[in-house]
């Protein structure tokens, strides 16, 4: 089978990835655009998603590791392929070798989550656990491939790699014509690229932006010095796009066409993972949020318009949903913190429950602290977790509280960033004024 070609300046053509999309037909899917009323209400904007999460191996890496392969010759198959990754990429190419016929390692750094190497040996990849980070398994893989004549599949710098995934954009030139933005996750900057290829060699007129995780921002401070520049990928919940160096050519065809790059924080991440699993029943990975992240952010200009946001991926361990649902509901405002002195007195706390409750309040949690060195003999202080509808529930709940009696001090921080209201009862209070030390003279 024929290569995929490029064009002189080394690039990708809008022909690439119509071949690419003829390639990888029976193995990645089409995957659907989905819309959620509930969802542009809270965006204040049309949202349509393209669910890539819904993706064979439950990622868009798929599609550039079937084109890729599909473009090997005979000979090259026959010797099989090697690729490194922790995550997505490994299962791409697990599954694209299979439904080829050909051998595949994978080389996973050992910290790999066992629900990913478990996943990519279930696609028939043979998987080597090599070294501590991702550049030591890579490092692994083209040692491997040099000693044992394999094809290196890489992750994101490859045309061919580029054009499978830049059939994601003509799917959506096809189903969303009429978009005013496509959003799209970036990293090494593979996935953007052929989308931005396909859309705007198709006469989009859409805005193709990129979005980063904060934590990760080489390809947005690569674009603005002009060249390549390297930085240092800090830990982020988008670890899928946590890359340090974008490839080569990706980073030449998004200067060309791609609009902007934008760069979000983990904390509207997060928000942007619940709010998708809630209003749209979606479990999107942290690199396949940034995207609504974007508009969580600050991204005002499209309010009233219609925006196409690309969910990248939905590979996200079990162990970690509930540590991120508390991340993402912290700092959404649905979690408020109370610190309530009271007097160590059968009741009182019944009492604060019972007040607390009023306010319509989930509570999660209750702590009763009566060995604190800062209280004074005849105190406690309770602490309780609570749900609340949104960050002015919070307010409310802080209010109806200062109405029965308890008097409110300044917050202080808390889990998660989020600040802890400390409140005060009015016997409580008289206790530790009367216990306090006197001044000096």
């Amino acid at each position: 089978m024929a290569r995929a070609k490029s064009d002189p300046a080394g690039g990708v053509q809008l022909a690439d990835i119509q071949e690419a999309r003829r390639r990888i037909a029976g193995v990645a899917r089409r995957t659907p655009v989905l819309s959620s009323p509930s969802l542009d209400a809270a965006l204040g904007c049309t949202v349509l998603l393209k669910a890539e999460n819904l993706q064979r191996t439950g990622s868009f890496k798929v599609r550039g590791a079937v084109n890729k392969i599909a473009c090997l010759l005979a000979k090259e198959r026959r010797r099989g392929v090697v690729a490194a990754s922790a995550g997505n990429h490994a299962q791409g190419v697990a599954l694209a070798a299979q439904a080829a016929g050909c051998r595949a390692v994978i080389v996973m750094p050992r910290h790999a989550s066992l629900a990913k190497v478990t996943a990519t040996r279930g696609y028939g990849a043979e998987v080597l656990l090599h070294g501590e980070s991702f550049d030591e398994a890579q490092a692994r893989a083209l040692e491997l491939s040099q000693a044992e004549g394999l094809i290196f599949i890489p992750a994101f710098d490859d045309a061919a790699i580029v054009a499978g995934q830049g059939t994601i954009g003509l799917e959506i030139m096809e189903d969303v014509p009429q978009a005013d933005a496509v959003l799209v996750p970036a990293g090494g900057g593979g996935l953007i690229a052929g989308v931005a290829v396909a859309l705007k060699e198709s006469g989009c007129r859409a805005e193709v932006i990129g979005v980063q995780a904060a934590a990760a921002p080489a390809l947005s401070q690569s674009l603005a010095a002009g060249r390549l520049k390297p930085v240092k990928a800090h830990s982020t919940v988008a670890d899928g796009i946590a890359v340090g160096h974008p490839g080569q050519l990706p980073f030449q065809l998004v200067r060309r066409h791609v609009d902007r790059i934008l760069t979000v924080d983990d904390e509207v991440i997060t928000q942007a993972m619940v709010l998708l699993l809630e209003r749209a029943k979606l479990l999107v990975e942290g690199a396949g949020a940034v995207g609504i992240a974007a508009l969580l952010g600050g991204l005002r200009e499209y309010r009233g318009r219609r925006v196409v946001a690309v969910l990248s991926g939905g590979n996200i361990d079990s162990n970690l949903i509930a540590r991120v649902l508390e991340h993402g509901l912290a700092h959404a405002g649905r979690y408020l913190v109370l610190r309530v002195v009271v007097q160590d007195q059968p009741g009182r706390l019944a009492r604060l429950l019972e007040g607390i409750a009023q306010a319509d309040v989930n509570v999660l949690e209750v702590a009763h602290r009566r060995a604190a060195t800062h209280l004074p003999i005849g105190v406690v202080e309770v602490e309780v977790v609570v749900e609340t509808r949104d960050a002015a529930h919070g307010e409310e709940v802080c209010a109806h509280l200062e109405r029965q009696g308890y008097s409110q001090g300044a917050p202080g921080p808390g889990p998660f960033g989020v600040p802890v209201r400390y409140f005060t009862s009015k016997e409580a209070e008289w206790r530790q004024q009367l216990t306090a030390p006197a001044p000096a003279p």
